[in-house]
Parts: C-alpha cells; sequence; structure tokens
C-alpha cells in the first residue's frame, strides 16, 4: 500500500509515470487525495461539491486497462483533477458559485470534460468560485468564501480562487480553470502555484457558463510548468461546438516545457513593461520579487528589454464596461423561467414579477452590480459614450501589444500588485476590488496567452508573489519553455 502522504507530495507527470508503470494504482492516487480533501477541506472551503464514487470509478477504469495491457489514454491517464464548478458536468452538480444554479444536473458535459474523461483523468469535484466568475476573492461565493491555504485569514484570489487552494492544499494535483481578467492567473499567483490563460479560442467554451463571452477562456492550473503542459495539450484543439474555437494546431507545449528545463534562456527578448513595474498601488514586497525574478531571468541568458504599453492605464476601465456589458447579457436567461432558481410562483405574482422576484433572490451582490453595471452602459444614449469608447479602448491595448512583441518574445510583469489580501478587507470597496486586477486583465482585451508561476516570496508579507509571463497569440510553446525555464532557476519542480 502506497504512502498516502508521499503521493499527494508528488507532481503530476511524476504520478503518471508511476502510475503507467503499475508502480502504484490511479486507484491509491485517487484515494490518497480524496482522503486530503476529508482531512483539510472543512477549513479551507476549496471544494463545492466531491465525487468520491465518480473519481475512483474512473481511477478503477485506468487500472483495468493499464492490467490489460492498453496504452494510457493520455500522458495523465490516472491522475486525478480538481473543476472549477462553471463547466458543466453530467453527473456532478455546476453552480457558478451562485444560489442560482443550487443543485444544477447539466445534461450534458462541456467539451473539456468530455476530454478529461477521455483521457483517463479521474475528477475529484468541483471547486469553489466568485459567483458566474464575477470576483478577485472568491469571497462572491453564495457557498462561503474560500481560505488560502498559506495563511487561512486571506483570500486565494478569485474567481478562480476553490481550484487554486485545492492545488496549494495538495488536495488535487491538477485543476482547471477559467480566466476572464485573470481568475487563473491571479489565484495562482496568491497560492504559490502554476495558471495559464491560453489563447482565446485554443480551448473549447462549449460548456462553459459564460460570464463575458469575448473574454472568457479555459486553462490549466498545476504545481509546475510541466504539469500545466501536460494538462494544456489534453483540453486544447478545436471544436466545432464552439463557435469561438479557432482550427489551429497547438502548439508543442510539453515539448517546450521539457526543452526548458535545461534552464537556458539565451536569445530570449524579455519585456519589461515599464506602466507596471511599480508605482502607486504596488506592495514594495511584490516589486522587489519582480525584480529578483527579471535578474534572474538575465543571469539565464534572457536579455532585458524596457517596453512601454500607455494604453495599460486605461484597460481597467474598459474591461469594467466591457465585462458587465457582456455579463448583463450573459445572465439574462436566468430569470426563473427559462433557467435557473425560481421564486414567487405561488400563483399570486405575474410572470414580470416571478422574474424579478427569481433574479432578487438567485443572484449575490456583486452580480447585481455588474449586471446593473452592464445594462446601463448599453442603453439608448449611453451605448455610444461607454461600450463603443471602451472598445475602442480595447483596440488600442491590443496594438500596445503588438509594438511590445516587436520588441520582446515574451513580456514579464508581476502577476498581482499586492500579496493576498484579509478576508474581508475589500468586500465593501468594489473599486479596490476591480483594481486588484490590474496586470492581468489587458492580456484577456487583446486574446493573447499568459502565465503565473511562483517567484521569490514578498519579504515584507512572507506571502507568495507570482510573476506573469504573456506572448502573442498561440505563442504557447515560448511561454511553456520560458516558464519551464524560470521554474527551474529557482530551484522548483
Amino acid at each position: 500500500m502506497a504512502d498516502s502522504q508521499a503521493l499527494t507530495a508528488l507532481t503530476a507527470a511524476q504520478l503518471a509515470e508511476k502510475i503507467h508503470a503499475r508502480e502504484v494504482t490511479s486507484r491509491e492516487v485517487t484515494q490518497a487525495f480524496l482522503d486530503k480533501i476529508a482531512e483539510v477541506d472543512g477549513e479551507l472551503n476549496a471544494f463545492l461539491h466531491v465525487d468520491a464514487d465518480g473519481a475512483l470509478a474512473a481511477a478503477d477504469a485506468v487500472d483495468q486497462a493499464l492490467a490489460r495491457g492498453t496504452a494510457p489514454a493520455s500522458g495523465l491517464a490516472g491522475v486525478p483533477l480538481a473543476f472549477k464548478d462553471n463547466l458543466v458536468t453530467t453527473d456532478q452538480p455546476t453552480t457558478a458559485g451562485s444560489r442560482m444554479l443550487e443543485g444544477y444536473l447539466s445534461p450534458y458535459d462541456a467539451t473539456v470534460t468530455k476530454r478529461l474523461r477521455a483521457a483517463g483523468i479521474p475528477i475529484l469535484g468541483k471547486t469553489n468560485m466568485d459567483e458566474f466568475a464575477m470576483g478577485s476573492s472568491t469571497e462572491n461565493s453564495a457557498y462561503g468564501p474560500t481560505r488560502n491555504p498559506h495563511a487561512t485569514d486571506r483570500t486565494p484570489g478569485g474567481s478562480g480562487g476553490g481550484t487554486a487552494a485545492a492545488l496549494a492544499a495538495f488536495e488535487a494535483p491538477l485543476g482547471i480553470g477559467s480566466d476572464t481578467g485573470g481568475s487563473i492567473r491571479q489565484p495562482a499567483a496568491l497560492t504559490e502555484t502554476v495558471g495559464v490563460k491560453p489563447t482565446y479560442g485554443q480551448v473549447s467554451r462549449y460548456g462553459l457558463i459564460a460570464c463575458a463571452s469575448s473574454l472568457d477562456q479555459v486553462g490549466p492550473a498545476a504545481r509546475s510548468v510541466l504539469d500545466a503542459a501536460l494538462l494544456h495539450e489534453v483540453i486544447a484543439g478545436f471544436d466545432p461546438m464552439d463557435a469561438t474555437s479557432v482550427d489551429r494546431k497547438v502548439p508543442g507545449v510539453v515539448d517546450a516545457a521539457r526543452t526548458g528545463l535545461d534552464g537556458d534562456l539565451n536569445g530570449v527578448r524579455v519585456g519589461v513593461v515599464s506602466e507596471l513595474n511599480g508605482g502607486e498601488g504596488f506592495q514594495q514586497g511584490v516589486v522587489d520579487s519582480y525584480h529578483a525574478a527579471l535578474n534572474q531571468l538575465e543571469g539565464q541568458g534572457a536579455e532585458l528589454v524596457e517596453v512601454s504599453c500607455p494604453r495599460f492605464a486605461d484597460a481597467l476601465n474598459a474591461y469594467y464596461l466591457i465585462m458587465p456589458c457582456e455579463a448583463s447579457s450573459n445572465l439574462a436567461r436566468f430569470d426563473g423561467m427559462r433557467y435557473g432558481h425560481r421564486g414567487g410562483d405561488d400563483g399570486r405574482h405575474s410572470a414580470a414579477e416571478v422574474m424579478a422576484i427569481s433574479r432578487a433572490e438567485g443572484f449575490g451582490p456583486e452580480v447585481k452590480r455588474r449586471i446593473m453595471l452592464g445594462t446601463y452602459a448599453l442603453s439608448v444614449g449611453y451605448y455610444d459614450a461607454y461600450y463603443l469608447q471602451a472598445q475602442r479602448v480595447r483596440t488600442l491595448v491590443a496594438q500596445d501589444f503588438e509594438r511590445a512583441f516587436a520588441e520582446a518574445d515574451v513580456l514579464a510583469t508581476p502577476t498581482t500588485p499586492t500579496t493576498a489580501f484579509r478576508l474581508g478587507e475589500k468586500v465593501s470597496d468594489p473599486l479596490q476590488m476591480y483594481a486588484f486586477d490590474l496586470c492581468t486583465l489587458p492580456l484577456n482585451l487583446a486574446g493573447l496567452a499568459g502565465m503565473s508561476l511562483p517567484g521569490e516570496r514578498a519579504k515584507d508579507t512572507g506571502l507568495p508573489v507570482g510573476l506573469q509571463l504573456m506572448v502573442p497569440a498561440f505563442g504557447e510553446d515560448t511561454l511553456y519553455r520560458v516558464g519551464a525555464a524560470f521554474e527551474v532557476g529557482r530551484g522548483g519542480a
């Protein structure tokens, strides 16, 4: 019988190697993580639903196939995973962190769900998140906040704080998230894990409960760059069920990550974005960690190039118009008549009243705030002044990236302006909460790819700091190569 604690400490790649060599069974590995969830999740609240029976059944299927001599279905076959609760599954509830969808069981699987099942990856359960992915701290979940395993009085980030916390607490070796303005990368930074936002259109959004359709992208989360690459390879690729899916070959991310393990960055130009290099709103410990990361990259052979992206200063305002506008449209379907929680259904209310009551009861304060903001900005007389102007800024942000990538192969910035803040600290100040996405959201506006990976901890708080790497569209091979090299240079996995 394998040692449970030793198993949960291994990387996904190491676990896969042992499972496929039949040194340990997928059932033993999966049970070890289920035991860890039972041990620590009462305090953390990373999972909203745990499917022990389903995960063990999937693990058994992998073990039986290997016993018959069948080749593993994927490089991660048998390695379990934590799944953000806004991708639909037929065998587990999907709530998107909202009372509006409490207990909802989908009649179909998301494309990403299908790809995970086909790859032989057991799904441990669904993880906590800000309601409908609207938030930066997982405090907007209708089911209570998730706590950061590194400091349980602090946030693990958002909106995908549940997945990141599960990884950091060794409740899972792999995770799936969605990134609308930083919801994979930002929690990764606060929990000392790895999170990747792929190029828009590279991973199917079919079966993802939409927040903002032109910004949302599903991506991998892990504790090492190679693990993230292995998962990226499983979930990426063209899907005719998604109108925004791009029919283009996925870069060789696993090979790129393995190449990066030599730590050599000679010939790589790293752009230092002057607008995100400290200043007002940036914690000194984060800035110091960022500069230490830049020095490390340079020491590994990379050339540092200063680049300017002046429209990044306007990206925050543009994002928080575009995203609420799209969210108000997407969430219109949850009215108690077509989808979602139904209130006031006692025969005494009109259809309009039932819808109003259902939405008042089903949605939380932040979702209501963004619906109202988006609806206002899209209304007659304000569309041109707000939404259209925001889209123009979006184009300018994309042009800033284009100019920067003419000078650099990869851009490097802090992932977040500060380390993890205390739970409750920003809840009453939405503008302060929104500003926490300052470094991550420009990438979503432009539809490009990025990664957050652990840097040196902040000396002033002792908490994790993330380094964000950004590359042009479909440049994930460069992203994983540089990320793996940086990780090795720090003495990581």
